[in-house]
């Protein structure tokens, strides 16, 4: 080979390896939005029902809006929906940006999610909120059965409060235990749900029942205090048409390390928790309906129920305690499975299957598309697999929907143009500044 040769034959692997440098670097800076289109074309072209599907799914939904009994309609949907669907059902995401991204629209679309949750990063006015609920209701009734999300969003007061700079100043469940009595208790909770109804939420994730002295989300260390203030923001909730959801089950106030960070143990014995921590849980069930709140697991460890599993995890507590002795009949919920009390530990297709084989049923995963992606996968093999019995998944996706059918029977779009004049009106911000004596 003569020199002129060499170097064509040089400046032709040059190329060649800059343009495989060029393909490897757009694949990895390209932005997670396009991720989304790329990785899943050939999904959506697979898990997109057929228009005769779709029909068939249709006719379906009049069938059921025919029957009588709330059980006779949810037994229809269950019969006719895919493994999949009831997958999408039990599971409530949260995503990026303050429209619909393309990544909440593909879970939506071909995971058949069924639930949101949104975060102050989706949140910029209380008319954009609006907008952007009314949007995603539109999409649920876009999809084969038109079934309404469940949209939540953590609104307790004090420092957990969404969009603080735009809704009334709803205080923290400590200050409220400090001076407020369980009626104005209740007025806060129905001022509040008031405000998150005028933004399209219908789920909301409060109040907080944990038993602590110092962390400003819980109502005090008296456990009969906390049960009473605690029914009074249910109630105070739902008579404005927002569920609550109970936390932390089963009580994580003694432990010092956030679980949004790390693992951690309660070493308290079963008589101690069910004593105190447990109590205001256990009231809760007995005295209020179970249609009217949902109660969230912590990520914490009770080594005293279950030596190895944290509780969002195990069979032990959200069987045998929560549902078998206490007789809890609503939905259980996850905390975030994001949370590094789990992430560190397990893969997120191992949480979607345990958690849901434990008895969870509903699964939060509030932060990333790929996450998301695992837990549904993860659950949907298992149940193939046989490793989740499916009458696992019908149990789970059962309570979803008998919710769906009581609460959320049809569609609700919020009037868009009242946002603003509700949410973080002079009226409210009165009662508050009553309460709190200033």
């Amino acid at each position: 080979m003569n020199k002129k040769q060499l170097v064509l034959l040089s400046a032709i692997i040059t190329i060649v390896l800059a343009l495989g440098a060029g393909t490897w670097l757009w694949k990895t800076v390209q932005k997670p939005e396009h991720k989304v289109a790329t990785q899943n074309a050939e999904t959506k072209k697979q898990e997109k029902p057929t228009k005769e599907e779709t029909k068939q799914k249709q006719v379906v939904r009049q069938e059921v809006n025919q029957l009588s009994t709330v059980d006779d309609k949810v037994k229809k949907l269950v019969s006719s929906m895919s493994l999949e669907e009831k997958v999408g059902q039990i599971m409530m995401v949260g995503f990026y940006g303050t429209e619909p991204s393309s990544s909440v629209t593909d879970m939506i679309e071909n995971k058949h999610i069924g639930n949101i949750i949104l975060f102050s990063r989706n949140m910029q006015s209380p008319k954009q909120v609006a907008t952007l609920n009314n949007d995603l209701q539109r999409l649920a009734q876009k999809q084969p059965y038109q079934l309404p999300f469940m949209i939540g969003v953590d609104q307790e007061g004090g420092d957990i409060l969404r969009m603080q700079e735009k809704v009334s100043p709803i205080p923290s469940q400590q200050a409220l235990g400090d001076v407020a009595t369980t009626q104005q208790v209740y007025d806060v909770a129905k001022l509040n749900a008031t405000e998150l109804q005028a933004m399209g939420f219908n789920t909301n994730f409060a109040p907080v029942l944990d038993i602590s002295d110092t962390d400003k989300r819980s109502f005090g260390s008296d456990p009969k205090k906390t049960y009473e203030y605690g029914k009074q923001v249910v109630k105070g909730l739902n008579d404005t048409n927002i569920t609550g959801v109970v936390k932390h089950f089963p009580g994580n106030g003694r432990t010092n390390v956030d679980p949004h960070k790390d693992t951690s143990a309660v070493g308290a014995n079963q008589q101690d928790l069910e004593g105190s921590d447990i109590y205001p849980f256990k009231q809760m069930i007995n005295e209020v309906d179970p249609d009217d709140f949902f109660v969230l697991v912590t990520h914490v460890k009770y080594p005293a129920y279950d030596a190895k599993k944290p509780a969002s995890l195990s069979p032990v507590i959200m069987q045998t305690l929560l549902r078998d002795k206490l007789g809890y009949k609503g939905i259980v919920v996850t905390d975030d499975l994001e949370m590094g009390a789990v992430n560190k530990y397990y893969t997120y297709k191992d949480m979607g299957r345990e958690a849901l084989a434990a008895g969870a049923d509903l699964l939060l995963v509030c932060h990333e598309y790929d996450h998301q992606l695992d837990v549904y996968n993860g659950i949907v093999e298992g149940v193939k697999s046989g490793e989740i019995p499916e009458s696992r998944l019908n149990e789970a996706v059962t309570r979803v929907l008998t919710h769906k059918m009581k609460k959320l029977p049809t569609f609700t779009f919020v009037d868009e143009s009242k946002a603003n004049d509700i949410v973080g009106s002079d009226e409210h911000k009165k009662v508050i500044e009553n309460i709190l004596g200033q």
